[in-house]
């Protein structure tokens, strides 16, 4: 074990952290998380039009087309939101405007994905006019986003590294002056998506999707082997003291972020929500596997409460409200479980064994696959009725989850509880 943990704190943690803190990876993350508050919005929205109160329902049946309309906005066209953060982040590390940017990165997804449909004459409600199918700007599209926001912000970066751009006189407000530096490349970036987009016919979105798509397969899909490789990472990375979903981001939050934003329009148009097409999306891990935060550490809080050691019964005092909210760093490096070959262990075991049980539950028709997303300090057995269309076997495989949790931890939480009280002993005498 100890050979092991030394292996990967030499080879593999530089490697994971220099790609955490790679100015575009950094990017991607900070871009894709800032549309967090609205896809959660647009869950519950999603939850609103979908009560299970037969009363309710009734009441709001008139109003759904109504109701539609926030998801529409937030979930429906994700990828706009998110392009301008990606933009915007970029922007900062380079020490640009980053309002500019943003602005620059909005047009150029915009020019490369979203091709007006122009009506000549009225056909029923629609009326003349040139419109644009808010598909294209849904989490399909996050690959575009993510290299339209990109490739402009790199444009912008080389013209103004190069001082090819308008100055204007000392004086000038800066909003006036930044908005006439940008012309240049703003220009450039125009002409090259739709040179790419409308001359050439290449569409960027689809060509990318056809080539991540086997990818996605794998890391929020629908394969067991990629949920499990994806919670090794993620616990292994932990158990080193680097934050392993902050490490994956990068990497695997584009096609988590398309996982349940796809689940969400398909629910809302209709799709049975035992039938949706990803069963390992960020939330499945949320509400089924991270009972407490990664690694299902909300057990290990509990069996300190009755621990016969003074400090691990204060600790899980402490550590018991954040964990009920799935924050877990108080355990983390309280206990320690980092770095701590005995706690280790069930912190990579209890997921992975969790993760199983959930899966072959929902391929079998037990549970629901997740129609919604809901903010990541729910309670877990809450959560998972809530995002699973108020499926009450998903709330009670949550609670059999944690008991799971429970009976993995127990024998090494009596290890080393055993080694903590000697210490105790030792100390007091």
């Amino acid at each position: 074990m100890n050979n092991f943990v030394n292996v990967l704190e030499k080879k593999v943690v530089p490697v994971a952290n220099k790609l955490g803190q790679q100015r575009h990876m950094a990017a991607i993350r900070k871009g894709i998380i800032s549309t967090l508050p609205l896809t959660i919005v647009g869950s519950f929205f999603t939850i609103l039009s979908n009560m299970p109160i037969p009363a309710v329902a009734h009441f709001l049946a008139p109003y759904q087309e109504i109701l539609d309309i926030p998801f529409r906005f937030t979930v429906g066209i994700l990828s706009l939101y998110a392009t301008f953060g990606i933009a915007y982040s970029l922007a900062q590390y380079y020490k640009l405007d980053p309002l500019t940017n943003g602005i620059i990165g909005v047009m150029a997804f915009l020019v490369a994905t979203a091709k007006p449909l122009h009506v000549l004459k009225p056909q029923g409600i629609v009326e003349a006019g040139r419109y644009l199918n808010i598909a294209n700007l849904s989490a399909s599209s996050l690959f575009a986003a993510i290299v339209t926001a990109l490739v402009s912000v790199e444009i912008v970066h080389y013209f103004t590294k190069h001082n090819i751009t308008i100055k204007m006189p000392a004086g000038v407000p800066p909003e006036v002056a930044n908005s006439f530096a940008g012309l240049f490349p703003a220009a450039v970036v125009l002409i090259l998506f739709w040179l790419v987009r409308h001359l050439l016919g290449f569409n960027i979105a689809t060509f990318l999707s056809s080539l991540l798509m086997p990818l996605k397969g794998v890391l929020a899909g629908n394969s067991l082997g990629g949920g499990i490789l994806t919670i090794l990472f993620i616990t292994i990375f932990w158990t080193l003291g680097i934050h392993g979903t902050a490490i994956m981001d990068p990497i695997i939050r584009p096609f988590w972020e398309m996982a349940i934003a796809k689940n969400m329009t398909e629910f809302q148009a209709g799709t049975n929500v035992h039938h949706l097409s990803t069963i390992f999306t960020e939330q499945f891990l949320q509400w089924f596997v991270w009972i407490g935060g990664a690694g299902g550490t909300l057990a290990l809080v509990i069996l300190f409460l009755f621990s016969k050691s003074n400090y691990l019964k204060e600790l899980g005092r402490l550590a018991l409200l954040p964990g009920l909210f799935n924050i877990n760093e108080p355990v983390m490096f309280g206990a320690p479980i980092v770095l701590n070959p005995i706690l280790a262990i069930p912190f990579i075991i209890a997921p992975i064994v969790t993760a199983v049980i959930a899966y072959f539950a929902t391929i079998s028709g037990l549970v629901p696959m997740m129609m919604a997303r809901l903010p990541i300090s729910f309670p877990a057995p809450i959560a998972a009725l809530m995002s699973t269309n108020w499926s009450w076997q998903a709330l009670v495989l949550s609670l059999v989850n944690f008991m799971v949790d429970l009976v993995i931890y127990y024998p090494f939480f009596k290890v080393f509880e055993y080694q903590q009280l000697q210490r105790e002993a030792t100390t007091n005498n």
